[in-house]
This record gives C-alpha cells, sequence and structure tokens, in this order.
C-alpha cells in the first residue's frame, strides 16, 4: 500500500507529539516520585527525632538495650506510639501495652535501625547504612546509641503505596487521553494542511493537458500560499506564451500569404493571358519575391537567435569602425529619400569591446533600415557613439514621426508594428528590432528605445567593456 503524504504528515504529527508526551509523563512521574519521596524523607526526620528522645528516656529507665533485644513487640509498639505523636512516659504497663499493639502489627522492624554506642546492631538491619539518616540518643550527656530510618522506597507504608501508585496512573491516564485527543486532531489537520497541495497537483494536471487559464485560490500567506501565488504567476505566464505562439503564428501566415498572393495572381494572369511579359512585369515579380525572400531570412535569422544557435566569432574589437563602415553603405540610400544623416562617430573610442564584427554589422544596418523606412523624407537620422570605462553606448536618434508612450516597450517583440504612421506600408514585417534585441543581449548588453526630441524615437545601445564580458 502505497502511503500519502496526508498519511506521512498524521504519522509525523502523531509520532512527534507521542514522543514529547512521553518525555513529558516521564519528567513528570519522576518529579511526582521525587516530591513524594522527599515529603516522606521530612516526615521521617520528624519521626526519627522523636524516636531519639524517646529511646533516651527508655534507655534511662532499663541502663542497657536489653529490653529491646527481648521484645520486638515492644519495639514496635514504640515506633508506633512515636510516629503517631503519643506520649513519651516509660511505665511497665505502656511497655507491655506497646508490645502487645506491636506483636499485632507483625513484629516487624521495617525501616528502622538502631545502633549502640560503638553502633553495633541492636534491633533492625543495618544493610545499606549509608542511605539511612541517623540521630544520636542521648542519656545524661553521652551518647548511647543510634536511631535512624531507611530511605522512604525501600520501605513504604500500603497506604503510601497505594497513593503513589494513584498518582502515577492518574499520571498516565492523563498522557494516553491527551495523545488519543492527538489522533482526532492530527487527521483533520494533516488533511487542512495537505488541501492546497492537492489543489496544486490538480491544476498542474489541468496546465499539463493544455488549460493555461487554470489558477489555484491563495487562501494564506505562508510557503503554500506563496506557492499557490507563484504557480499562478507561473499558469499566467504560460497562458500569455500560447497566446503569443498562437499570434505569432497568425502574423506569419499573414506575412507569408501577402507575398505569395501577390505573385500568385500576377502568374495567373500571365497564364491567362490578361498580362503580357514586360520587364515592368518581371520587376514586380521580382520585388515580391524578394520581399518574401527577407521575410524568410529574417525568420531563419530570429529563429536561430532565439534558439542560441546562431553563430558568434567574438574577438576585441573598437566598435567606431564597424559602425562607421555601416553608416557609410545607407549613406546614399538616405541621400535617395531626402534624409540628413548626422554622424559623432569618433576615430576611435576609450577602450573596446567583446563582439563579433559580422553581427555587429547585422544589428547597425538592421537599425539603419529602420530609420530608412519609417523617417519622414526631409528628416534627420543621428548616430552617436560615445566611451565610458570602456563601455560602448551607440544611439540612433531619428526625426518624425514618432510613436506612442506606451508602444515603446513593445518595439522589440516579434512581428510587432506600430499602426498609423509607421505602417505595413512602409515594408518589412516587424522582424528586424526583435533580431537586433536578441543580438545586443547575445553581447550582455542592453537596448532600449524612448522618444527622440527630434519628433520620432530614440534608440540606445549599450555594449559592457572587453574585459566585463569575455
Amino acid at each position: 500500500m502505497k502511503i500519502g503524504i496526508t498519511q506521512r504528515l498524521f504519522f509525523t504529527i502523531l509520532a512527534a507529539t507521542g514522543l514529547a508526551i512521553l518525555i513529558l509523563y516521564g519528567i513528570m512521574r519522576w518529579n511526582i516520585d521525587r516530591g513524594f519521596y522527599q515529603y516522606l524523607a521530612t516526615q521521617d526526620q520528624g519521626r526519627v527525632e522523636q524516636m531519639a528522645e524517646s529511646l533516651g528516656q527508655a534507655y534511662a529507665g532499663h541502663g542497657s538495650w536489653d529490653f529491646l533485644k527481648d521484645s520486638r513487640g515492644v519495639w514496635m509498639g514504640l515506633t508506633l506510639r512515636t510516629a503517631s505523636g503519643n506520649g513519651l512516659a516509660l511505665t511497665q504497663e505502656q511497655m507491655r501495652q506497646w508490645g502487645k499493639e506491636g506483636e499485632e502489627k507483625g513484629g516487624s522492624s521495617g525501616p528502622l535501625v538502631i545502633l549502640d554506642a560503638e553502633r553495633r546492631p541492636v534491633f533492625g538491619s543495618p544493610a545499606g547504612e549509608g542511605e539511612i539518616s541517623f540521630r544520636p540518643v542521648v542519656h545524661e550527656g553521652r551518647t548511647v546509641g543510634y536511631v535512624g530510618l531507611h530511605a522512604p522506597q525501600r520501605f513504604l507504608h500500603p497506604v503510601q503505596a497505594r497513593f503513589l501508585s494513584r498518582q502515577r496512573l492518574a499520571l498516565a491516564l492523563a498522557a494516553a487521553g491527551i495523545l488519543f485527543a492527538v489522533v482526532l486532531v492530527a487527521l483533520p489537520l494533516a488533511n487542512r494542511l495537505v488541501r492546497p497541495v492537492r489543489a496544486m497537483a490538480a491544476a498542474t494536471h489541468d496546465l499539463a493537458s493544455g488549460n493555461y487559464a487554470t489558477r489555484v485560490p491563495v487562501s494564506s500567506s505562508d510557503e503554500l500560499g506563496r506557492l499557490a501565488g507563484d504557480f499562478n504567476a507561473m499558469a499566467l505566464t504560460l497562458e500569455m506564451n500560447e497566446k503569443a505562439r498562437r499570434q505569432w503564428l497568425a502574423d506569419i501566415s499573414h506575412e507569408l500569404r501577402t507575398p505569395l498572393t501577390v505573385l500568385q495572381g500576377e502568374i495567373e494572369a500571365l497564364l491567362d493571358g490578361i498580362r503580357t511579359v514586360t520587364p515592368e512585369t518581371i520587376r514586380s515579380l521580382h520585388a515580391e519575391t524578394m520581399r518574401l525572400n527577407r521575410l524568410v531570412n529574417d525568420l531563419y535569422q530570429l529563429s536561430l537567435s532565439d534558439l542560441g544557435t546562431l553563430s558568434y566569432h567574438k574577438e576585441d574589437l573598437d566598435p567606431a569602425a564597424v559602425l562607421r563602415d555601416s553608416v557609410e553603405s545607407f549613406r546614399s540610400e538616405f541621400a535617395r529619400k531626402s534624409i540628413r544623416l548626422e554622424t559623432d562617430v569618433p576615430e576611435r573610442t576609450d577602450g573596446t569591446v567583446f563582439a563579433d564584427p559580422e553581427r555587429l554589422s547585422q544589428l547597425f544596418a538592421n537599425l539603419l533600415d529602420n530609420s530608412l523606412k519609417y523617417t519622414d523624407a526631409g528628416g534627420t537620422l543621428a548616430v552617436r557613439l560615445s566611451g565610458v570605462s570602456g563601455e560602448a553606448t551607440i544611439e540612433f536618434e531619428d526625426s518624425a514621426p514618432g510613436v506612442p508612450e506606451e508602444a515603446l516597450s513593445r518595439l522589440f517583440d516579434r512581428l510587432y508594428r506600430v499602426e498609423g504612421s509607421r505602417a505595413r506600408e512602409s515594408g518589412g514585417a516587424g522582424l528586424g528590432l526583435a533580431i537586433c534585441k536578441n543580438i545586443v543581449e547575445a553581447h550582455a548588453g542592453t537596448i532600449t528605445a524612448q522618444a527622440s526630441p527630434r519628433g520620432g524615437i530614440l534608440i540606445r545601445i549599450v555594449l559592457p567593456a572587453a574585459g566585463k564580458f569575455s
């Protein structure tokens, strides 16, 4: 039989509580016994004091201890009378009466022991003498003997033993009652503690089956409550990722459908004889083919960077030379669109970065192409490079049109494009900036976008110094 977490928790609570009760029972029983025996010992000390005084008077009347040796009953009667606090006069009649009472009690010396002046036994058993507390018996200023009592543990009166047994039994019953109460409470408590775990287990199965909308209630602020909150956060992330995946597929389908539809329409028109093969028709087909090729290539590059399989051949380099070459390769295209290109790129920076020059060229080319597509004719693009403590900061700042504030944080999402001024008619599928983000992060850098004072957007890239990354 497989034991579940509820049973394990139940037995754990039961074992821990049982151990605590057992330890408490042992301590309390020890304390009860110790206190009871200490009480008896205190009482016995008083008895011994009285006995020493009584025996001193008895010795005075006989001059020796022979009267005790001759009559065990006399000694027992003396013991009983002394214990009860009765008088100490030692007439012959009282001696006979005490002897009669002692014989009726069995004539046993019990815990009492008497020694003569030389500590020879007169009455009782001195075995275990080290445990006996003796008091001297004094007659006319000299010690004529010793009287003492064994420890109460060795000679308990039946009444005393019965009282102690009842106390022990009551303590054992109380411990058993507490343990029984724990048994009654432990199982419901274990079920209550495990209930959130069961709920999360069921929710996990729902999540594994594709139900990303599943959530678990957060009913506490303890570890289980925080675990439930983390589970809900994970479920929300999975739900958002699933929505993004579906949106990604829809966007990709749309992006691929557009050039394919145009190509299909133009080819069918040629086949039906509606259009004739002319250089203009061929150029149109070529343009749509190139558009489709760019889209497929961008998707391929993005998938490689997402998977971490995009090849990087990094080296220590000055990014200034790579940035200047990239800007110069686009200068003629910016000129054709009447966009002024301003550059502030020094010949050399203060330090180097650990980077792949080809991937940096791809990064800069994507950003330059982005500004070329979306900046209005007659606008401006400013490219700046600065270095502080070897760290390189590259900025691309263009003029209108701008981007709404709420859209800035999504510019680097794949297939995201701002509708309106920067619409799809300008070209591209919204993958370039997503590729840029992956390239920058592969170099342990950061890339951000913010509104530009020129009316467009300002994209800032920060690449760490070579020593910090390599």
